[in-house]
């Protein structure tokens, strides 16, 4: 790689890395959310929601299209962010 291009490259992950630090702001607020959430349900049971899963991937899935985000990328991380907090909740369901 020329010299030029690995300070471009230093660039553009700095750039990356001060997106990342918002993201974890964001994933911090959706987590304080989760949690009140995961207090309004009674039984383990009303952890997993299917049929919302499909309709949040699914909204997802246009969002993306409409923006010019490649879907598969957009699926698999709310896919992955969706059943990280069905862990967390099934996790801290007792500890309500």
């Amino acid at each position: 790689m020329s010299p030029e291009n690995k300070i471009k490259l230093n660039l553009q992950r700095k750039k990356l890395d001060k997106l990342d630090y918002q993201l974890l702001k964001l994933i911090k607020k959706r987590t304080e959310i989760v949690k009140k959430v995961l207090a309004l349900k009674k039984q383990k049971n009303e952890i997993i929601d299917n049929k919302r899963i499909s309709l949040i991937l699914k909204k997802i899935r246009k969002e993306s299209l409409k923006r010019n985000i490649d879907p598969k990328i957009t699926h698999r991380i709310w896919k992955n962010m969706i059943w990280s907090y069905i862990d967390f909740e099934k996790r801290n369901f007792n500890k309500k």
